[in-house]
């Protein structure tokens, strides 16, 4: 694949979620995007909508674990690194089973880790932002979701590791709440739209991480719904 010349290069992993098409969206405005996901139209409706903006790349991330050079041309820079690829499938200890730890563990840590790890000489000559997206999960644990919590506990220690021995780029951590995305309704189908976090705010959290001045990094931001779910019960 030829690298497209641009001023700013983002690459976003599950650029075909319901987190991940806002993002790109945000993003096209001052950036090329590199748009990585496994659901070939959808990527083709991404490429249809912001046209020569929108690299798309079709790929199954975790197949792609130990070969990941291989998923992105040979970057120079890269200015923003979204890791937004996620499983959650509810699961307690004593449901769960090795290959339902493996296939979260893989997809929510593994892949971030490796394509942060690839992307670094980019991130770095660009004095780039990587962004990790994390969940309110990451701060508590959840006896009958204990899988995906721990996984995105894994991913907070990862991302401050990196922020701690990088000090050429920026590293964030964005922790939605629940949020109006297939990922959120295959763990919770009864909810009101109105009461989680749309989509787009998510995106827009990510453009004030990227905005901020340069003296500074934002470490951590936390998108809350308005009023808590719980406490509409």
């Amino acid at each position: 694949m030829t690298e497209v010349q641009e001023s700013k290069i983002a690459v976003v992993t599950g650029a075909t979620g319901g987190m991940g098409v806002e993002i790109v969206a945000n993003l096209v405005a001052d950036h090329h995007v590199y748009a990585l996901g496994r659901d070939k139209a959808k990527l083709e409706e991404l490429v249809a909508a912001h046209g020569e903006a929108v690299t798309a790349v079709e790929v199954d991330l975790v197949n792609e674990l130990e070969s990941m050079e291989s998923v992105l041309p040979a970057l120079e820079r890269v200015d923003v690194l979204v890791n937004a690829a996620a499983i959650a499938n509810a699961f307690s200890v004593e449901t769960a089973r090795v290959e339902d730890w493996r296939s979260h563990m893989d997809l929510n840590v593994h892949v971030p880790a490796e394509l942060t790890r690839v992307l670094l000489p980019g991130l770095r000559a660009a004095e780039g932002t990587a962004i990790f997206i994390n969940s309110g999960a990451g701060r508590g644990g959840f006896g009958d979701n204990v899988v995906y919590a721990a996984t995105k506990h894994a991913l907070y220690a990862l991302a401050d590791g990196l922020r701690k021995s990088e000090h050429d780029i920026r590293v964030s951590t964005i922790a939605p709440g629940p949020t109006d995305t297939a990922m959120f309704q295959g763990l919770n189908g009864n909810y009101d739209k109105s009461h989680v976090i749309a989509p787009v705010e998510v995106a827009k959290a990510i453009r004030a991480v990227i905005d901020a001045g340069p003296t500074t990094q934002l470490t951590e931001v936390q998108v809350r719904p308005r009023i808590e779910l719980a406490d509409r019960n």
